[in-house]
């Protein structure tokens, strides 16, 4: 097998184990609750995104006036995908697959690195679960913010 197979079966895998984790939570095991992880994604936005996409997701974060490239209005994504939320390619955006302008190069991901320095003592299995349920979590947070 190719080492690209490989990385798309490991991605496959990652994003399978994920979804059915994810589902295991909101489907009433009592571990967590729909609001719950929009909170939980609602901090993690507070800490990677905000200073950005602004507290509110409209692209007027603090920094902004900094960057080279306007941060998106993070409300309007639906909007802008003829009225399809695009869930997957904002996780591809987030754990760094899809190349973001003002994002860094794809060698240093903005998010997906943080997040896993924060993790560096688990096992990578469980680094790799656990960063794709912050990084649902997050994407949760984010539709919840939608205009329409």
């Amino acid at each position: 097998m190719t080492q690209i197979k490989r990385r798309t079966h490991r991605s496959m895998r990652t994003c399978l184990v994920s979804l059915v984790t994810f589902v295991f939570l909101l489907t009433g095991t009592g571990l967590a609750q729909e609001k719950d992880i929009v909170e939980r994604g609602q901090y993690h936005y507070q800490r990677y995104c905000e200073v950005c996409h602004g507290e509110t997701g409209k692209g007027d974060g603090p920094i902004r006036e900094q960057l080279t490239v306007a941060p998106a209005d993070l409300t309007r994504l639906r909007q802008k995908n003829q009225g399809a939320f695009p869930f997957w390619r904002l996780y591809r955006t987030i754990d760094g697959r899809e190349a973001i302008s003002g994002h860094g190069s794809r060698e240093m991901p903005i998010w997906g690195n943080e997040m896993r320095i924060a993790e560096q003592e688990l096992l990578p299995q469980f680094q790799e679960d656990l960063i794709a349920g912050r990084i649902w979590q997050l994407i949760l947070y984010v539709e919840s913010l939608q205009t329409h």
